[in-house]
């Protein structure tokens, strides 16, 4: 979320793909070197798996403090 390819990325765009959230960008033009993603499996209390997919690390990686709440304001920063 902090960073400052976050709207160009093409790992974070697959996340977005697999949470069904609308993308930062249609056309990510930046692929990262060495991502990371975590992909949890979680119980919810329907009796339904769910499943997280989260960015955790990157080589590409570029600390832009608030970069993704400056591209959506207003919005709440997805966990």
């Amino acid at each position: 979320m902090n960073c400052h390819w976050v709207d160009r990325c093409s790992a974070y765009h697959a996340v977005e793909r697999q949470h069904g959230e609308e993308h930062l960008n249609l056309a990510p033009d930046i692929k990262p070197q060495r991502p990371v993603i975590h992909v949890s499996v979680k119980n919810v209390p329907n009796g339904e798996t769910f499943i997280e997919w989260d960015v955790r690390a990157c080589d590409s990686f570029m600390e832009d403090l608030g970069r993704w709440q400056r591209l959506r304001p207003g919005q709440e920063v997805p966990r």
